[in-house]
């Protein structure tokens, strides 16, 4: 089954209310669209997020790396070919992590189809449902306890929270505020996406543990590069750490497993530049028996139905944060995942399930 066209889309799609964390403030989910038209008449989808402050991808990047570079390496490729041809997406880029991941999962979808089995079927097979959990934005302690006590009702029983900005007074009267609120059942994951130093998060979680919190885990406490003060922090507390933005790579997360830097690793396909990345990285948390979060950007249910399949094959994934088209206005993506609630239900029709994009700007060949 060989490549035969390439195209990229631009698709953009309002948020139903500002998603803030200590990086940044979004609006609106914009992503490029990758379709691979294969010889034998089958599409291959996948989607690339321009999120320049966390993977430095921009929109027009994106685009570049795809129609100037990837694609003409890829026409008339075999996918049977798959390890060769996935190897030469990475190798072809420096960097450039999202728009990789976006070409590899259409591949992954095609491969897929080829065989007459969904993805995760092929990648594993673990499972077909997960929960995931839903993000509440950094504002007030008020406003982010009224924000969790409308997504427990409905339905979401794991609230990930973002925190990181202002003083850890701040941050300590937020996650009191919502725990107040939702109770002592709901699970609370921390996000202070690198917003404190590693003297602040270790104050910040010990002074949360003795008040009896119940955190279940704080990802990515400090700067990305501060390996050293990622491991002071998961020395220092009881409470799992969890890297984010310090693993982009498999080499990144060698060191942070080798170090014993963090408890556990959030996987995202824009980071690890696509699925046989990612493979590769789980492999490697779960031989160090450090288990995986496949977490997402802010993402159309395209490139979340992708890394569902990813995490449904896989079982040292054991946590799931997918929650990003439920936060969007519209769903422009036929097919992929459904939801129920806090219950996400993998498809069974080949490949990654999605069978086109209902809006899409003018592609760009």
């Amino acid at each position: 089954m060989r490549i035969t066209d390439i195209q990229t889309g631009r698709i953009s799609v309002p948020l139903k209310k500002p998603f803030k964390t200590a990086l940044r403030t979004v609006y609106n989910a914009e992503s490029v669209i990758v379709k691979i038209t294969f010889d034998n008449g089958l599409t291959g989808w996948g989607e690339a997020p321009p999120t320049v402050v966390i993977t430095g991808d921009s929109a027009a990047s994106i685009e570049s790396a795809v129609c100037d570079v990837l694609k003409p390496a890829l026409l008339g490729r075999n996918i049977s070919d798959r390890e060769a041809v996935l190897y030469d997406i990475s190798r072809l880029l420096v960097r450039n992590q999202s728009a990789k991941a976006a070409v590899d999962m259409a591949v992954y979808d095609g491969w897929a189809q080829m065989h007459g089995q969904p993805l995760y079927q092929l990648l594993g097979g673990y499972r077909n449902t997960m929960e995931t959990d839903f993000t509440v934005s950094v504002n007030s302690p008020e406003e982010m306890a009224g924000d969790a006590d409308r997504y427990v009702n409905k339905g979401f029983h794991i609230l990930k929270i973002k925190v990181g900005i202002g003083d850890i007074s701040d941050d300590i009267a937020r996650i009191q505020a919502v725990r107040s609120r939702v109770g002592a059942t709901v699970k609370l994951r921390l996000d202070a996406n690198q917003g404190w130093t590693p003297k602040e998060a270790v104050t910040a979680i010990r002074k949360m543990e003795d008040a009896g919190l119940g955190i279940e885990l704080v990802e990515q406490p400090v700067h990305k590069d501060d390996i050293a003060g990622l491991k002071r922090v998961t020395d220092a507390v009881d409470t799992p750490i969890m890297a984010d933005e310090s693993v982009f790579t498999p080499r990144q997360a060698f060191h942070v497993l080798q170090t014993r830097s963090a408890d556990l690793i959030n996987i995202k396909l824009m980071k690890a530049g696509g699925i046989k990345q990612a493979e590769t990285i789980n492999a490697m948390a779960e031989t160090c028996g450090v288990e995986c979060m496949v977490g997402s950007m802010i993402e159309t249910k395209l490139g979340i139905t992708a890394a569902a399949h990813f995490a449904a094959g896989k079982r040292n994934v054991t946590r799931f944060d997918f929650d990003a088209p439920l936060m969007l206005k519209n769903d422009f993506i036929k097919g992929g995942i459904t939801y129920s609630g806090s219950q996400i239900t993998i498809p069974d029709e080949p490949g990654l399930g999605i069978t086109g994009v209902s809006i899409q700007e003018e592609a760009k060949q």
